[in-house]
């Protein structure tokens, strides 16, 4: 039976490729409005589009199911899908030819989101946005280059490739992860720069309406000269920076609150509340089960109808082309060549 509901504040993620009876109505608890994928969801082509529309089938409106899915070592699903190249690799081809450069970024994102839509997925949290500074393994190649020029061209052509196959789009981590050495999943990352030397790193956010930036992730990253916080739980980077000064209206989520850089704002309940208060639309949750039940039973937040909407645009706006129908499209096939010629 479907229920109708808005979509909640939480993603949360599963157990494996199938559903179990537990996740059927944990999924239909009303904090919850999306879902992410990883590679243990991952059986065959057939089994992810069965789970898909399962999940699709649960709500209406349906819930958002999202991956990460940048390409390099940040892609979850390979058997039956484009092994995409590292945005590094369209920098080092902007260094040599910009245009094609730009064409090939437009061919990454279409590939990406046609072959994801295909299997019921809306949303992959790509691009990513972070400057390559040369001192974050984290970011490391998953950057597009050093130069925010380069960076923001590349980042707006992947998003049109993007769009064309329907998908949206988000960017991370904002306002900047490639500076920091240490890993936001393990460590609580603190950037020493001062005020002016952060300037560089924003530069993408700033062209957030040319690029159509649909949705944006905080860093769990503090920069400690403007807020004792990390960002994503700074109501100055969230209200102040990015919705005041930069005027983006579009979705923020948070960055996978079991990351131990979230761990400074407390316990999961006390993260959750942190983010919602500091500007974030929908918060993650993932490789914790316990703290996902922990949420839908003790956590309280009042429903924003603003926040509900606003993650309603990213659901796709019309039906994706099947794999079979994909694989005879002549843009899909052109976009595939070019996508060869890249080099990592």
């Amino acid at each position: 039976m479907t229920v109708s509901l808005p979509l909640g504040p939480l993603m949360l993620d599963l157990e494996g490729p199938r559903l179990t009876a537990e996740e059927r109505e944990l999924l239909q608890h009303p904090l919850v409005g999306g879902v992410i994928l990883f590679k243990r969801n991952f059986e065959s082509l057939a089994v992810l589009q069965e789970l898909t529309f399962e999940i699709h089938a649960l709500r209406q409106p349906p819930l958002l199911i999202a991956i990460d899915h940048e390409g390099g070592r940040v892609q979850r699903f390979r058997h039956g899908f484009t092994v995409l190249p590292p945005m590094r690799a369209l920098g080092a081809l902007w260094d040599a030819d910009p245009a094609r450069a730009l064409e090939s970024a437009t061919a990454a994102g279409y590939v990406l989101a046609a072959e994801l839509r295909a299997c019921g997925i809306d949303l992959s949290f790509t691009p990513v946005l972070d400057l390559d500074h040369g001192t974050s393994e984290i970011i490391g190649n998953r950057a597009f280059h050093r130069d925010p020029a380069a960076v923001t061209a590349l980042a707006g052509a992947l998003i049109a490739g993007l769009r064309r196959a329907g998908m949206a789009n988000v960017g991370k981590h904002f306002p900047g992860h490639g500076f920091v050495a240490a890993d936001s999943h393990v460590a609580i990352p603190v950037d020493t720069r001062p005020v002016q030397a952060l300037y560089p790193d924003l530069a993408p956010y700033r062209a957030h309406r040319k690029m159509d930036l649909a949705a944006v992730m905080p860093a769990h990253v503090i920069y400690e000269n403007l807020d004792p916080g990390p960002a994503g739980f700074s109501s100055y980077w969230l209200r102040y920076v990015l919705r005041g000064e930069l005027g983006f209206d579009g979705v923020i989520f948070s960055d996978d609150l079991s990351m131990e850089g979230a761990s400074v704002a407390g316990g999961f309940v006390e993260r959750a509340d942190a983010a919602l208060a500091a500007g974030c639309d929908m918060v993650l949750v993932c490789n914790n089960p316990d703290a996902a039940l922990l949420l839908l039973r003790e956590w309280r937040p009042q429903h924003d109808p603003v926040s509900a909407r606003r993650l309603e645009k990213l659901l796709p706006a019309a039906p994706a082309l099947s794999l079979e129908a994909l694989q005879g499209e002549p843009a899909y096939r052109q976009a595939l060549a070019m996508l060869e010629a890249v080099k990592e």
